[in-house]
């Protein structure tokens, strides 16, 4: 009897459900899959060689019959994310093997016990296969999620940094890997042998150690190299090409008229204003501002002078910049001109009837003062940039009034207009300069043209539309704040090493690659993640570890250069059935996310969706096929470590980047947001939480968010109040028939009627509304996002936004949960016959 656990979802005759209820009463709670915030849930797992079982038989009559089944289908039957509040602790190997990783949307502790934190690198499987025919038959991917700053738990030791002098870090002479726990030494410590290629090579004298009865160094756990699977070494000389790069950071301001007009760049200005005073101080941190609408407008901020002097260059073609020694000076010098300049910035400008925007001039005017140092450029752009490099032109209303190639149009409005700003961005990096947009706009911009930039340089992209005055300047500031606060490096050179046997295949995420061992990162912070794809090269032995390490060299925002090392060592194996109980199911769908994110503005949309489904179908048949214990044919039988792939594959096909409704900017922004998302923030980006607040005060919870409810519009009353967040919006939906007391106590209203378009939460003098915002509060620390807050109401475009995120509902955009798991088992059927 197969040890792998299983899932069987109970549809249908009622005798096949009493059967089922009784072995879901005996299971295991689930390995893997859920769908809830960082610090709120997690699952422990299955307990060995238990089988679990839970089965959905759909009672079918002739062909598209269906509903003859679907009509008994016991709802909680159905797989879905399951909450637990409790924090895990995870060690990351115990008695010398990897232990599988919680959850990556779970709250759990990491003991470093020689395995890298599953924050730092996580893998698809969690058991390598041995061969690519054994991969290509279970129909998963084989990659990792690098983070190499993702945040630590507040209760986990820190990162040790080792020092090893002007020698530098032990490495093997072949490979280059770095010395970690997985290096056996031998001849008495005097060779030591590289778990990534196998060759031996001689210990440095003064780094030679007896060993153990065990083997090991008598000094391997004092030394964090050999017994952690993180650390962070000292560069040495050798590492430098130049001095390490001060703390640079140009601000970029759009003041053409709508920017003025619409508040957004007094919005900017207000939050820069606040943010200097979070910049790292010191004399390595430096500081500049630019303007621009037809012309770009650099300020002089030296010390000496009374007042700013603004330098203006008209050329927007063949852009040139002042001495960049005025327009780049140290924070210490220039603080009480940076303040006036940018209380005078919105009122110097506020009479501008200039509508045109140089939004690629403006950005290398400040390449260009900025080429010697590298640094990062902060950009504010409000309109389509119109005029100068780089300029673009209105191109969804093409694509919108050619209705018959509709579908062709979108593709082309979904890339890049030319390579112009590609070949800027790539210059950008070459010279260390990372560039942020935020975009403050109530048009369309060409997301698609602009967003290539960040891409390119390991920046970021944000997306404020349609702007408003009243409620997006304290996004604005708290963006901006946690974007130049948040742990991050500088001028990085990122590389993973495998053991024999696999190899890189790809890297995806904000970068720039001009080898194709090493990815450039002008800037790396905790919030990007990098996805790895892996490929087989030659044929690994089972019950062998297979290894890998990903060293980024980087310089702090303090101006030291140092070399973060993790590595994660797994085992082989020859059996299918090990992978699908190893695969983790938060890593393999974030990867599902990325390649369809890469496919988007290629493929028309009705065939990626197929494809998503397909290949969700591909990995489920696979272990029907070859896992499964004997069974009937009418059961849909899901591995337990990824028995909600359907449900977030359904999700993921009702999302905004699959959906053919909606604006090309929206979509555009999707796919950008996705590209560097990090594994605990993929899942609520297609399945959000949402949660009832107005009884926040008769619910008695473990934490202060209370549990998420299903996304079927069902659970949603009309005389109910409900939370839905996804880790970068927030929509309130307030019931027709909504209480207007707790209205009141709330939101300040009396009824729906008075719901405002522009909303900014206040926190009123009753126990109901402290709650509220202590929710929010909490939600927004845990995604690391201050999220926008929006009031819908039924019947209204808001209302519709809201229930557009009920996945398991059917739609205009798919099938509903149920009826897409009986579709899936059907083709499953239909593949077996």
């Amino acid at each position: 009897m197969s040890a792998d656990s299983e899932s069987r979802i109970g549809v249908g005759a009622m005798t096949v459900l009493k059967k089922s209820e009784e072995m879901m009463n005996v299971l295991p709670p689930p390995v893997s899959g859920s769908a809830q915030p960082p610090r709120m849930f997690g699952m422990a797992s299955p307990l060995p060689n238990q089988q679990a079982m839970a089965t959905i038989s759909p009672t079918m009559g002739p062909a598209g019959a269906a509903g003859t089944g679907l009509s008994r289908i016991d709802p909680n039957q159905i797989p879905r994310p399951i909450p637990n509040s409790s924090v895990l602790l995870h060690e990351t190997r115990h008695g010398n093997q990897a232990n599988p990783p919680p959850p990556a949307t779970s709250e759990f502790i990491v003991r470093d016990t020689g395995n890298c934190s599953p924050r730092y690198m996580r893998c698809t499987i969690n058991q390598i296969p041995c061969t690519s025919d054994l991969l290509t038959t279970s129909g998963m991917q084989l990659a990792l999620l690098v983070q190499p700053f993702s945040l630590p738990h507040p209760s986990e030791e820190p990162i040790q940094i080792v020092d090893f002098g002007e020698s530098g870090p032990v490495r093997c002479s072949r490979c280059k890997c770095y010395i970690n726990p997985f290096m056996k030494f031998v001849d008495q410590g005097k060779r030591f042998i590289c778990n990534l290629c196998g060759f031996t090579d001689k210990t440095p004298r003064e780094y030679q150690c007896n060993l153990g009865p065990d083997g090991r160094r008598r000094d391997a756990d004092e030394r964090p190299e050999l017994c952690r699977g993180t650390v962070e070494f000292v560069a040495t000389r050798e590492y430098l090409v130049r001095e390490p790069m001060p703390a640079i950071f140009f601000f970029l301001i759009d003041v053409s008229m709508n920017a003025i007009h619409t508040g957004a760049t007094a919005g900017a200005c207000s939050a820069i204003s606040r943010v200097i005073a979070d910049l790292p101080e010191g004399p390595l941190t430096l500081v500049g501002i630019a303007t621009f609408d037809s012309t770009i407008h650099f300020y002089n901020l030296k010390r000496a002078l009374q007042q700013p002097l603004m330098f203006i260059v008209p050329d927007i073609q063949d852009v040139y910049t002042p001495l960049p020694t005025d327009v780049i000076v140290q924070l210490s010098e220039c603080r009480q001109h940076l303040d006036l300049l940018l209380e005078s910035i919105p009122t110097m400008f506020q009479n501008n009837k200039m509508a045109d925007s140089a939004f690629g001039a403006g950005m290398q005017g400040a390449f260009l003062a900025m080429k010697s140092t590298g640094g990062k450029l902060l950009v504010f752009q409000s309109v389509l940039p119109s005029i100068g490099i780089g300029a673009l032109s209105a191109r969804e209303a093409e694509g919108r009034s050619n209705i018959s190639s509709g579908e062709k149009e979108a593709h082309r409005l979904l890339q890049p207009v030319d390579r112009t700003l590609k070949t800027m961005a790539i210059e950008f990096a070459e010279y260390q300069v990372s560039v942020d947009v935020f975009i403050t706009t109530q048009s369309y911009v060409d997301i698609a043209s602009i967003s290539v930039v960040p891409r390119t340089t390991g920046g970021q992209m944000y997306y404020y539309h349609p702007f408003s005055a009243l409620s997006d300047p304290a996004k604005l500031y708290n963006d901006l704040r946690w974007n130049v606060t948040r742990p991050q490096g500088f001028e990085a050179v990122m590389r993973v090493r495998c053991s024999q046997g696999v190899q890189v295949h790809e890297y995806t995420g904000n970068f720039c690659k001009r080898i194709p061992t090493d990815i450039d990162l002008p800037a790396i912070d905790c919030d990007k993640s990098i996805m790895v794809t892996l490929k087989h090269d030659d044929k690994m032995q089972d019950g062998t570890e297979c290894s890998f390490q990903c060293a980024l060299l980087y310089t702090t925002v303090y101006g030291q250069r140092r070399i973060r090392v993790s590595t994660l060592s797994l085992p082989c194996t020859t059996m299918l059935s090990n992978l699908f109980r190893s695969a983790d199911l938060d890593t393999q769908f974030s990867c599902f996310l990325k390649q369809a994110a890469l496919e988007i503005p290629f493929v028309p949309l009705p065939q990626l969706r197929e494809q998503v489904t397909n290949l969700c179908i591909y990995i489920l048949h696979s272990y029907r096929k070859f896992c499964a214990t004997v069974s009937s044919s009418g059961q849909l039988i899901l591995p337990e470590a990824l028995k909600l792939l359907p449900l977030y594959t359904l999700a993921l096909i009702k999302s905004i980047g699959l959906r053919s409704d909606g604006r090309i900017d929206d979509r555009s922004f999707w796919i950008s947001y996705v590209f560097p998302l990090s594994t605990q923030l993929t899942i609520p980006l297609v399945y959000p939480r949402m949660i009832s607040i107005h009884d926040l005060n008769s619910k008695e919870t473990d934490g202060v968010i209370p549990p998420a409810i299903p996304l079927c519009s069902e659970h949603v009353s009309d005389d109910g109040i409900y939370l839905l967040e996804n880790g970068k919006d927030c929509l309130i939906y307030i019931g027709n028939s909504a209480d207007p007391n707790i209205m009141g106590k709330l939101f300040g209203i009396s009824s729906i009627d008075e719901i405002p378009s522009q909303f900014v939460l206040q926190q009123y003098d009753n126990p109901l509304s402290k709650k509220l915002n202590e929710v929010v509060n909490e939600i927004r620390s845990q995604r690391c996002n201050y999220l926008r807050l929006r009031l819908c109401k039924k019947e209204d475009p808001s209302g519709m936004l809201f229930f557009s995120y009920m996945v398991e509902d059917k739609s205009p955009h798919g099938l509903s949960y149920v009826e897409f798991l009986v579709h899936v088992h059907r083709q499953i059927q239909s593949i077996m016959n």
